[in-house]
């Protein structure tokens, strides 16, 4: 039997929805990329379709079977320009824009407009404009939660 949150995905994306997809690959996992669902294949799989993610000749969007564990809706106020203007504090939870991707950090920190944040998944501290972060949400039973 699934878990609860593998019953709420199931019945929340439909396709055309806007997601987040994580990667489950040895090198990318804790990052997640901005897709839209293209089709509901069974009661746990959804074939996406990556918006920054390309095939290997880079001629077309990657698309690829995704499990209701690896998919979330994409945050609210995801988008990057937005961020610019908005003011961190160090030990903040942020994702970070990089590599076509979201990635979960800490602001490590603090030097004029760059941030520095600590990956825990990689072992990286990487000085990072502003308009590249995002607070870090929690996506719990079907719904974001705020951290701040």
């Amino acid at each position: 039997m699934r878990g609860n949150e593998d019953t709420t995905n199931k019945k929340l994306f439909q396709k055309g929805d806007e997601v987040e997809v994580a990667s489950q690959e040895i090198g990318f996992i804790g990052s997640y990329y901005e897709a839209t669902i293209i089709s509901i294949e069974d009661a746990y799989h959804y074939r996406i379709k990556y918006k920054t993610l390309l095939i290997d000749n880079k001629s077309a969007p990657l698309e690829e079977l995704a499990t209701v564990g690896e998919v979330r809706l994409v945050p609210p106020h995801h988008q990057r320009e937005t961020m610019s203007g908005k003011r961190f504090c160090l030990f903040d939870k942020v994702d970070v824009v990089d590599s076509d991707g979201w990635w979960f950090g800490f602001i490590s920190g603090i030097i004029g407009e760059e941030y520095y944040v600590y990956f825990p998944t990689t072992g990286d501290n990487i000085a990072c404009p502003s308009h590249a972060l995002r607070f870090h949400q929690k996506w719990s039973n079907g719904k974001w939660k705020s951290l701040k």
